[in-house]
């Protein structure tokens, strides 16, 4: 088997290698690399919510029928509601099967978690949560990077914009236009992930080292294991009624998981995921409106993360939750859950949050969880994109928007490709868009 070496998967796995090895021999200076990892992100994010409205607007107003489009969006909201609910059962199942916090001394929990308990106290209500999805100026959702404020003003200027008819056509084509050149400035972003993924991999290793898993192993073990299940029993069983393969379709976007493994954000990989999806035989239309909205209502990874380690917490300070507190643990946390942001701390945050409705659990003891976030934080940005790679899918499928013959084929190290189309076969190089 030829080794691609200009591949994204190879560069992005010998990079993160070498950042292992680097870190091991170097701690201090391994666990100032994060800089590294932190300028992709930020370059990332710079470019999500511009992307994230003209994908949106694009896929809204390219439909033109508003019945499609409110169609669509209560058929992805239903979907992402209900997986969304597997994904915390199986935490809450597997906390109470295996007890993973059972044996840990909680009183012992020491760390600074000021900054996560201060921003959950900015409020994670039901009304807080509308009101964040209002930005206070059409400007300022775009500019502020939060998701849900920038998924609000797309829906509404691409409902108007679709509402033109004919006279909206010119803004139309001037947003596929401009959608176009942002995609390019992911693609030169792109050549930079290796480097990302090096920094962010030296800085975990650096600064937590590999025996940081030691003592919260089990937790963390249990966390990967219950994303595992989830994604193999869960997202398989849907996508083998749906008429396609999770192992398959894992292996088609591997590109995307190692970008997210390096970073530790599934947002890295938001730009590329609208590109491979359409590739992969998805509309347009449904990729725009239901890829952005996952990220923020389809988070299966933040799910079980969250309910395992809320009871983690629970039973490392001797708190016996009874099956009541729990189901509300499950209806609190299908609140809390929604629209946190895909970047490392974000789902810590809204852990903090969750554990404050509940006095009898010290909020404290998620200090306990400080040394191995960033291992589970990274295991649940892949759910969160594999989940939302599936949601796009299904729903393409469901509305008939899903067309087979342009299902793309990558060989296992990321060489060339071949997109196959009715009217004939076309041959091009994947590695030209990294």
């Amino acid at each position: 088997m030829k080794i691609n070496f200009k591949s994204l998967t190879f560069q992005v796995i010998v990079a993160m290698i070498l950042g292992v090895l680097f870190a091991e021999f170097y701690p201090k200076q391994g666990a100032d690399m994060k800089v590294l990892a932190d300028i992709f992100v930020k370059a990332i994010k710079m470019i999500i919510a511009p992307i994230i409205f003209l994908t949106i607007v694009v896929g809204i107003a390219g439909m033109g029928d508003m019945k499609k489009v409110g169609r669509i969006g209560g058929k992805a909201l239903l979907y992402f509601e209900i997986v969304s609910t597997f994904a915390l059962a199986i935490g809450i199942l597997f906390a109470n099967v295996f007890h993973p916090g059972t044996g840990v001394n909680g009183h012992a929990a020491h760390g600074d978690i000021s900054k996560y308990t201060k921003a959950a106290e900015e409020g994670h209500g039901a009304m807080d949560f509308i009101m964040k999805i209002i930005p206070d100026s059409f400007v300022g959702a775009l500019t502020e990077g939060e998701l849900l404020p920038v998924l609000f003003i797309a829906v509404l200027f691409g409902c108007a914009l679709a509402g033109l008819g004919q006279r909206g056509k010119g803004i139309l084509d001037l947003f596929e236009k401009l959608s176009d050149v942002f995609f390019r400035i992911v693609n030169i972003i792109m050549y930079y992930s290796p480097i990302a993924a090096f920094g962010a991999i030296s800085y975990t290793i650096g600064k937590f080292g590999v025996g940081s898993l030691v003592s919260l192993g089990k937790l963390f073990g249990l966390t990967v294991a219950g994303m595992a299940v989830f994604v193999i029993l869960v997202l398989g069983a849907i996508a083998k009624y749906y008429g396609f393969s999770i192992i398959k379709f894992i292996k088609y976007i591997k590109d995307e998981i190692f970008l997210v493994f390096g970073t530790s954000s599934s947002e890295s990989a938001l730009p590329k995921m609208v590109e491979k999806l359409e590739q992969y035989g998805c509309s347009k239309s449904v990729v725009g409106l239901v890829l952005p909205t996952g990220y923020s209502f389809n988070l299966d990874g933040t799910n079980i993360y969250l309910a395992m380690s809320a009871l983690f917490v629970a039973q490392a300070f001797g708190v016996d939750l009874s099956w009541g507190q729990q189901l509300t643990l499950l209806g609190v946390l299908m609140l809390t859950s929604k629209g946190a942001a895909g970047v490392t701390g974000a789902g810590f945050i809204t852990l903090a949050a969750t554990l404050a409705v509940f006095p009898s659990v010290p909020v404290e003891g998620i200090a306990l969880l400080l040394g191995v976030d960033r291992f589970m934080s990274t295991a649940r940005a892949i759910t969160n994109l594999i989940g939302n790679g599936v949601a796009t899918v299904v729903i393409s499928k469901m509305e008939n928007e899903f067309d087979p013959n342009r299902v793309v084929e990558t060989d296992s190290l990321g060489g060339q490709s071949t997109e196959n189309h009715i009217s004939g076969t076309k041959h091009f190089d994947k590695t030209a868009s990294i």
